[in-house]
């Protein structure tokens, strides 16, 4: 779905102008000697580039088109006038809040905006240049010694952006005679990595192991590298994949395993430490972990963590961290902090852990159907239809509760949902609350549903 409001577009009569404008330019030049020809022709200053030809752009304006029709506002975008967490504002009025990823409530802990205004009377707000080049503050290798720490590895290396730490990281690490194999459900950057690094690329279904190994099977007589990639808990399905196993495969195998933590530190194990401490298995048998500082611990950018050569090869080579201004200080001092009151008050951990089975159990026991999730903070609620998922959504903000509706292409077509992230902050009383009103909403659609032929007749007028 798009905001409303047509963007601007040529009409037919600024088309005929354009091209007969660049059919004078053509005719003048056809008529000048050959040897004053230009060697390129000039653009003419009427003409605009068609951004409307490019991939999507035609389905794009049809959801919009869509939502116009059925006056639903635009569901993404929607400006919060202050912190969101359990509970946030918009527009003025408060809302049981469902769309931060603020999983622990870390955003407003004192002790870490003390340490965001502290590096700012230290540091000023900027790096001022990549790290590697002047842009290095002692804060940024605390962090990462103190991230490295949480896994039990060597050693870490913080990006300042999440999506280009898995694209640097996997399109610096392999080459076009590699593989990547990746769970069916992975994130998008993952994918953009793969595609960055020219390795082919197979999917398995999701934590079907067995059909991983299928297909390890049938690489290992080839040459070059496999990577295996997974997450750690899955951001549009609330689940996690089996490290025993997973472990396991790479020891027959000899793959290297990475896991994208971006939703699973801070959410699983005791300490919130993660999949390893989840599953209660060395963080050394995983190659790779990534993880986001923009979720669990309140900030913004991403890491990689495990052996010293590995961090070490990635600061000197991975465009996005050689090419990028280094981490702001004072998001640095922050999410330090941040991993601090994690380690030092678990009951938040558990408390976030509560909060996803029981929110998990209410909407079963109403009879909403969650897909694969176990509730590891994540909670989708699968409708199947995009115009049934984002109308939906757009009424249940007028029962108090923000919801995002997820819709293709950020899910399979006919798997639109839902998507709820509790966090440590939500009460069994706001839970329960929400569930009534997905079900409320959702029977009163059902009485009179939007369908391609209702839309037909309001385009009708």
């Amino acid at each position: 779905m798009t905001t409303k409001g047509s963007s601007k577009k040529l009409n037919v009569e600024d088309r005929r102008a354009a091209l007969s404008s660049v059919r004078r330019t053509k005719n003048r030049a056809s008529s000048q000697p050959a040897q004053r020809e230009p060697l390129s022709p000039v653009p003419d200053a009427n003409v605009r580039a068609d951004f409307s030809i490019l991939p999507g752009f035609r389905e794009m304006r049809l959801q919009k088109a869509a939502a116009e029709l059925l006056e639903i506002d635009n569901p993404f975008f929607r400006a919060h006038d202050g912190r969101a967490s359990a509970l946030t504002r918009i527009g003025g009025k408060e809302y049981i809040n469902f769309s931060s990823y603020d999983y622990l409530g870390l955003n407003g802990h004192p002790a870490v905006q003390k340490a965001a205004r502290d590096a700012v009377d230290r540091y000023g707000i900027s790096a001022g240049a990549s790290r590697v080049v002047g842009g290095e503050r002692p804060i940024h290798r605390d962090l990462e010694r103190k991230i490295a720490e949480v896994y039990g590895v060597e050693d870490a290396v913080v990006f300042v952006s999440g999506h280009a730490t898995n694209v640097s990281t996997i399109g610096q690490l392999l080459q076009p005679e590699d593989t990547i194999i990746h769970d069916a459900f992975i994130h998008n950057s993952i994918v953009t990595g793969a595609r960055l690094s020219g390795a082919s690329r197979q999917s398995f279904p999701h934590n079907d192991f067995e059909a991983l190994e299928g297909l390890l099977r049938r690489r290992s007589s080839k040459k070059g590298k496999v990577l295996v990639a997974v997450e750690g808990v899955y951001s549009m399905d609330g689940d996690c994949p089996d490290l025993t196993r997973l472990v396991e495969l790479k020891r027959r195998y000899g793959f290297w395993l990475m896991v994208d933590e971006a939703h699973a530190l801070g959410i699983l194990g005791k300490t919130g430490r993660g999949l390893h401490e989840h599953w209660n298995i060395d963080a050394n048998e995983v190659d790779i972990w990534m993880g986001t500082c923009s979720k669990t611990l309140a900030g913004c950018g991403g890491y990689i963590a495990g052996s010293r050569d590995l961090t070490e090869y990635l600061k000197f080579s991975a465009s996005g961290f050689v090419f990028s201004v280094g981490m702001p200080p004072p998001v640095a001092a922050s999410i330090s902090a941040a991993i601090d009151m994690m380690l030092a008050e678990p009951e938040r951990v558990e408390r976030v852990q509560e909060a996803g089975r029981c929110l998990l159990k209410l909407a079963r026991q109403e009879g909403l159907e969650t897909g694969t999730s176990d509730g590891h903070a994540v909670v989708p609620v699968m409708i199947g239809d995009s115009i049934k998922a984002t109308t939906i959504a757009a009424r249940l903000l007028g029962e108090g509760v923000n919801v995002l509706p997820i819709i293709y292409p950020a899910v399979p077509e006919r798997s639109s949902r839902l998507r709820f992230f509790v966090t440590s902050d939500h009460t069994e009383e706001q839970l329960k609350q929400a569930v009534t009103a997905v079900s409320k909403v959702w029977e009163e659609y059902d009485r009179d549903p939007v369908s391609l032929a209702k839309l037909a007749q309001l385009a009708a007028g």
